[in-house]
Order: C-alpha cells, then sequence, then structure tokens
C-alpha cells in the first residue's frame, strides 16, 4: 500500500477503522518548533465523528497521543509518532461485506487487488476514518506555517445545490482564513447553514447521502515554491487531497471554468503594489503559474462525492456464488461528509506546503 506523502517532511499512515488503533508518524519536521497541544486538539475535534447531527453516530474522542518526537511541547527533530485509539467500533455490522461488497465503495476494488486479504471492517486501510492522521500531521505542519505568516483556511462552498459565496482570490483576508479554521461547519456566509444543514437532513431521513464541494484558500507563501512538469504546487497538492477517500475532483483557480474564457479574460496582469511587490490584478490562476507560486492566495476546490455507504438498499453481487444480489448496509454513517472533510482538507494542504517549503529552504 502506498500510505506515505513527502519528500523533505515525510508522513506515514497506519491503522485502519475498526484496529486497534490509528496514526502517523513524521519524519523530517524541523526542530526546535513549539507545538501547541490545544490547538492540534482543536483541529482534530472539528473532524471527530459524532459530534453533529449531520454526521455518523460513532463517537470517537480522537485525542491525539503522542509518543515520540516532542519534548516539552517541541519538536526534538526526531521522528514524530502520533497515535488515535478507536474505542467504538462495531465490526459485526460488516461482516457480510467480504462477499457483497457496498456500490461506490473500495469493498470490491480492494477485494481483487489484495485477493480478499483487505480488512473489511468499517473499510480498513480505505476508511475515510484515515483523515484523523492527516488531520493531526497537518495541525502539526499549520502550526509550524502560521509561525512564517502562512494561513490556510476553508468551507464549505456547495452541498447538493445550496452554494456559499467564494473566496475573492485577489483579496483573500487572513481574518476570514482564522475563523473559518476553527470553526465547525465553516462558511463565508453563516446564512447558508440552515439551508445546507436541510439539505443534509432530507437525505438523511431519505435513507441516502448527498456531496458537495470545499473550498481552501492560502494567504502568506512566498512567491517561487514548486517546479515545473511533475513537481508543481498543483501536482503535489493534487496527489496529496486524492488521497483523501471521496475526494473526485480539485480544480486550482478558476479551474474549468477557465475553459469558457479568452486568454485576454484568464490572462492575470501583473502590477506593482504600494510595497514594491509583483503582484496580479486578478487571480484566475489561483496563485500558480508554471506550477510555482506567483505570491498571490493559492486558491483551489475539493469535490466530494456523497457517502457510498447509505441504508437504502441497493444493488450488488454475491463474490462466493457469483451471482447478483441485493445489500442492505448497516453500521454508522455520515448523510455528508463535506463540514467535516473541510479540516481534512486544510490540514492536508499544510502538511504538503511545509514538505515543499522544508525542501526548497523556505522555512
Amino acid at each position: 500500500m502506498s500510505s506515505m506523502i513527502g519528500n523533505t517532511v515525510r508522513a506515514s499512515i497506519f491503522g485502519g477503522s475498526h484496529t486497534e488503533a490509528i496514526g502517523v508518524v513524521l519524519d523530517g519536521l524541523p526542530h526546535g518548533e513549539e507545538i501547541d497541544l490545544t490547538a492540534l486538539e482543536q483541529q482534530m475535534a472539528r473532524r471527530a465523528p459524532g459530534r453533529d447531527i449531520s454526521s455518523t453516530p460513532r463517537k470517537e474522542s480522537d485525542t491525539p497521543r503522542i509518543l515520540c518526537g516532542l519534548l516539552d511541547g517541541v519538536t526534538t527533530g526526531a521522528p514524530l509518532c502520533l497515535l488515535i485509539e478507536n474505542t467504538n467500533t462495531r465490526s459485526k455490522d460488516y461482516s457480510d461485506l467480504k462477499i457483497h461488497p457496498r456500490p461506490g465503495h473500495a469493498d470490491y476494488t480492494a477485494y481483487v487487488r489484495y485477493g480478499g486479504h483487505n480488512d473489511i471492517r468499517g473499510g480498513g486501510h480505505f476508511s475515510g476514518r484515515l483523515t484523523a492522521c492527516l488531520t493531526a500531521a497537518g495541525a502539526i505542519a499549520r502550526q509550524i506555517l502560521e509561525k512564517r505568516g502562512i494561513h490556510i483556511g476553508a468551507h464549505a462552498l456547495q452541498i447538493g445545490p445550496v452554494q456559499d459565496r467564494r473566496f475573492d482570490p485577489v483579496h483573500v483576508q487572513d481574518e476570514d482564513l482564522m475563523r473559518l479554521s476553527t470553526g465547525y461547519f465553516s462558511l463565508l456566509d453563516p446564512e447558508k447553514e440552515a439551508p445546507m444543514r436541510a439539505v443534509i437532513e432530507e437525505a438523511r431521513q431519505a435513507l441516502d447521502s448527498v456531496g458537495g464541494v470545499v473550498e481552501c484558500a492560502v494567504t502568506g507563501l512566498p512567491a517561487g515554491l514548486g517546479s515545473p512538469m511533475f513537481g508543481g504546487v498543483e501536482n503535489e497538492l493534487g496527489r496529496a487531497l486524492f488521497g483523501i477517500p471521496a475526494v473526485k475532483g480539485v480544480e486550482f483557480g478558476d479551474g474549468f471554468g477557465v475553459a469558457a474564457l479568452h486568454g485576454s479574460e484568464n490572462n492575470d496582469a501583473f502590477c506593482y503594489d504600494e510595497d514594491g511587490k509583483v503582484k496580479t490584478l486578478t487571480n484566475h490562476a489561483g496563485g500558480i503559474l508554471g506550477g510555482i507560486t506567483t505570491g498571490m492566495p493559492v486558491v483551489f476546490r475539493c469535490a466530494f462525492k456523497p457517502t457510498p455507504s447509505i441504508a437504502r438498499e441497493q444493488q450488488t453481487v454475491d463474490l462466493c456464488k457469483k451471482t447478483d444480489a441485493p445489500l442492505s448496509i448497516h453500521g454508522r454513517h455520515d448523510p455528508c461528509i463535506v463540514p467535516r472533510a473541510i479540516p481534512v482538507v486544510e490540514n492536508t494542504a499544510a502538511l504538503v506546503l511545509l514538505d515543499m517549503m522544508a525542501g526548497q529552504s523556505m522555512l
């Protein structure tokens, strides 16, 4: 399995949804960095299950235990290991899925790839439960970046048909990012929360689920981060973001919208600001050109599919009898993962950007 990411700051994720614990080892962190454990736990709480009707009723504290790599609250330079215990599992809910794979889930592909030896309980290593590890690792990285003036925040841009307003890609405010990055169900327009929750509740009552879009912005990144071709900021972020279960699309700047523009509309004109720094008047590129940051805010979006585990009866196959079969899924699942995915997107971005900055000696 490819459960490692990073070149200079490397993260290795282990465990499964119903194993004794899950966790992540961070190698290559800069030494001497003070880590606020309260801020770490705040990020974990934003993603933790069972704290809101819009999420799964499975309750986990998700308080990470740091086994090594931190001494008196300061990074030592040695690998840092975070352990998160699984305390509320019901593995019997998944016993039937070994032969009846869930539509829309990785049960069947994992069965084929690993010859039926994959851990099916709660989705095993394919479960969204593993995003707790990404969040924990990224929450460490985020604190290091924030000390360098780099801020990251995201919001639910869309749930079902209901949309929040987009970031102003030229004038992303650090105050907005700080507010978004500490709350649950983060929105630029708080009035959108009620209609979004109504869409989620309608899906839940119908034994169904609903998808959405998370939009993320990063400010304070210096110009010059990244490399052309395969080492670009888009490449590195995209690779990690697609590691978040249920992400089916990632776009930067205007994304697919640029296909409808002319060059004269899409090009971001350069100018000098009042401090003598090169900026752009617009930001259709999302702060990245040729894989390299321009110094403008980096803006991107992730599309999340509806949770595949729904309570409605669906059609699947019986892998033993080799016949078609009906499937009724048991267990506890989110009617919409978007609210809990917001901190995952933010902290995954933080992990990638710290690795890239460390690799270019920009810390």
